[in-house]
């Protein structure tokens, strides 16, 4: 493997974000623990850092309801709160301040804002090209049992590190439909306005089902690859469910896949129009995911196996993107992880992050389920509204 360093978080600020009415956390390339009591905070640090990505962070919410207010008032979209959140993050061969957040323009208008190195630009896409991070919060251990849209999301999001473009065509291909559904629900007689967005769709969606079916293949060669990992956190067997995936793992060329997409859009335009939305197309597929040791789908395994699985392909796809040659691993941001991981899980992971080098951002609200790392991660504790930083390790506490 390559000697590289990995993407770094060294100072990250927010204003009048969540909790939060200014602070600012200085890091190094350690791990970083989070230590509080609930509601303190913590997770609105991760909140934070997961916006400086393409998307809407890691709790998905409305942008109009981040910004910090005091304590007794409302959150009301009539009242919305500017905020911000900017960190200087480097790696081996640069260093950039990004940031993100919510304005009101004079005219009224609110959107959401994206600067690099303080130049304005015009999309977040933008910060797909200097930043990548990878969650995982407690919700997510329900992902192998929920729906198909979480783990569409997860599997876009690994594919964002490697591929920043990828964000765009997402997007471009999400816009295009819904622009098509409003077209359809205008009764508009002119097919060429359709026309030209089946076309938009179809580009943007056989970019988008290629990028997955390529991504997923080398996800796979990296999980087959030695590694200790693989003894507490199982290999899993991954499978794309999806007709343009199928026809793309068939041989069949860019160009014939997008002209059966068209064909396939121009004949459900009926059905499309009265459902309220597309009934086929890459917004539709799935990720399915096997514990290969078990033969066993991942919705049939226990909730520690889940957990353990999805560690497994974080890992894996952290692996994957350090050894590229230009590449370094994604920034993990961990939820509450500790609390979910019996002791010798907890310690493996706790070796795999600093054997790769990673800046990991955990939480917790127990310091002794970090002595793990001793004095190889740095320490904060979390309080409403600050952060303390700590001198000792966890096993000190």
């Amino acid at each position: 493997m390559k000697n590289m360093a990995n993407l770094s978080i060294h100072r990250l600020m927010l204003d009048a974000f969540r909790s939060y009415g200014e602070a600012t956390i200085e890091t190094d390339d350690r791990p970083v623990v989070l230590i509080g009591a609930n509601g303190a905070g913590k997770t609105n640090l991760l909140e934070a850092i997961s916006l400086l990505a393409p998307g809407r962070g890691l709790r998905s919410a409305p942008f109009d309801e981040i910004g910090h207010r005091a304590p007794g008032v409302g959150h009301t979209n009539s009242h919305p709160v500017r905020w911000a959140v900017s960190a200087k993050v480097s790696d081996t061969n640069s260093e950039h301040v990004l940031g993100t957040g919510f304005d009101i323009a004079s005219s009224g208008e609110a959107k959401r804002v994206v600067r690099v190195d303080g130049t304005p630009k015009p999309g977040p896409s933008a910060l797909a090209e200097h930043f990548a991070v990878v969650w995982l919060t407690p919700a997510l251990d329900r992902l192998f049992v929920d729906g198909a849209s979480a783990r569409r999301r997860f599997l876009d999001r690994l594919i964002y590190g490697h591929d920043p473009s990828h964000s765009s065509r997402v997007n471009a291909f999400e816009k295009a439909l819904r622009d098509r559904q409003k077209v359809l629900e205008s009764g508009a007689a002119d097919d060429s306005w359709l026309n030209s967005l089946e076309l938009t769709i179809a580009e943007n969606a056989v970019a988008v089902a290629a990028a997955r079916v390529q991504f997923v293949a080398h996800l796979t060669q990296e999980i087959d690859r030695p590694s200790s990992d693989h003894d507490l956190f199982p290999r899993a067997n991954l499978s794309l469910d999806g007709s343009l995936e199928d026809r793309l793992r068939s041989e069949a060329s860019a160009l014939e896949v997008e002209d059966f997409y068209i064909e396939q859009l121009k004949a459900n335009r009926p059905q499309d129009l009265s459902a309220g939305r597309a009934l086929f197309g890459p917004h539709r597929t799935d990720l399915a995911a096997e514990h290969r040791a078990k033969s066993m789908p991942a919705k049939a395994c226990s909730t520690g196996e889940q957990k353990a699985l999805l560690i497994s392909l974080v890992l894996a796809n952290a692996r994957l993107r350090r050894a590229r040659e230009s590449g370094v691993a994604p920034i993990l941001l961990l939820d509450e992880i500790a609390a979910h991981l019996d002791e010798e899980r907890r310690n493996a992971l706790f070796r795999a992050i600093s054997a790769m080098g990673l800046q990991a951002w955990m939480t917790g609200t127990d310091a002794a389920l970090f002595r793990g790392f001793g004095d190889k991660a740095q320490y904060f504790l979390v309080e409403p509204g600050r952060i303390i930083p700590s001198p000792k390790p966890a096993e000190t506490w």
